[in-house]
């Protein structure tokens, strides 16, 4: 049967943490990084434009001795021109692995069911799966996971969803504080509370920001307004006034707590200047282990 991760739960935690293994392992290691895809070629798909994404996976395919073979959105027409079930179908044929960047989750779903070749989400709007590893990577750098208290602030989106599930599942207490009407779903949250009662740790939903991060370990949040919401801007700033993570909130936090965004930031609604550059952020650590967290995913996919 063909192996895809089209969400974090399709990792059980005890893949999850070999995985995490796998890329500190790696990262440690100097030189080249390994031979899972030799003489394998990897198509990315994309309908949404990206910075690290991309970077990350065409070097991470690269360092396994694969070939990253990079489509932009309008060179496919995904949903479009083309449908998921033809690509999927056509593109495991010629390739031995398929990462796509999306909108809807069911065209991932649609793509896996016809494609004989793995195919991972490198992001849908439900889920990010392989940013939630990356995260999860760089708090295990910072002070470990487990018992260690999370804070999420702001939308119940992919990003929190993916978040929770990884996080939960490594023995952390996660506390999400997203206003009314912007709350993570209730099924995400019971699936983070059942890998949380294995693991030790937590999950819990508040509205309010101070009572989240207070005394809190790591302080995350993520754009109120994503790719694809901009019709929603206007009312998702006034959704959102008063969560911003700024020195005030972080403030509250452990002392010793870090900071964290996924990247892109829209500077100055979300987070201030002045925690994003700050001595407690940790955003460019997160940044590098995408690449270490995907290379591991794709190593242990093929290994």
């Amino acid at each position: 049967m063909v192996r895809s991760v089209l969400t974090v739960s399709d990792l059980s935690v005890s893949e999850i943490g070999a995985v995490l293994d796998l890329a500190l392992e790696s990262k440690r290691r100097s030189g080249p990084r390994g031979s899972e895809l030799d003489g394998k070629t990897a198509l990315l798909i994309f309908q949404k434009p990206s910075l690290r994404t991309r970077v990350s996976f065409e070097l991470a395919v690269s360092n396994l001795g694969g070939r990253p073979l990079y489509l932009s959105p309008p060179e496919v027409g995904i949903g479009e021109r083309e449908s998921p079930e033809d690509v999927g179908g056509v593109a495991g044929r010629y390739c031995d692995l398929i990462v796509c960047r999306t909108f809807d989750q069911s065209i991932l779903e649609r793509l896996a069911a016809s494609s004989k070749v793995p195919v991972i989400n490198a992001l849908s709007d439900w889920e990010h799966p392989c940013q939630a590893l990356a995260d999860v990577l760089t708090i295990r750098e910072h002070g470990g996971t487990a018992g260690r208290c999370l804070a999420y602030v702001g939308d119940g989106n992919n990003v929190s969803r993916s978040l929770t599930i990884a996080a939960a599942g490594e023995g952390m207490h996660v506390r999400l504080a997203s206003p009314a009407g912007y709350e993570l779903d209730e099924a995400s949250i019971a699936e983070a509370t059942m890998r949380a009662r294995e693991s030790g740790g937590s999950v819990s939903a508040i509205s309010d920001p101070v009572a989240a991060v207070f005394g809190a370990d790591v302080v995350y949040t993520d754009t109120w307004t994503s790719m694809g919401q901009e019709v929603e801007a206007k009312q998702r700033l006034e959704a959102f006034a008063g969560y911003q993570v700024d020195l005030s909130l972080v403030g509250k936090a452990a002392p010793d707590a870090h900071v964290m965004h996924c990247l892109p930031a829209h500077r100055g609604e979300e987070i201030s200047d002045e925690v994003l550059d700050g001595p407690q952020s940790i955003v460019l650590d997160q940044a590098e282990n995408r690449l270490h967290a995907q290379q591991a995913l794709m190593a242990w996919l093929f290994g």
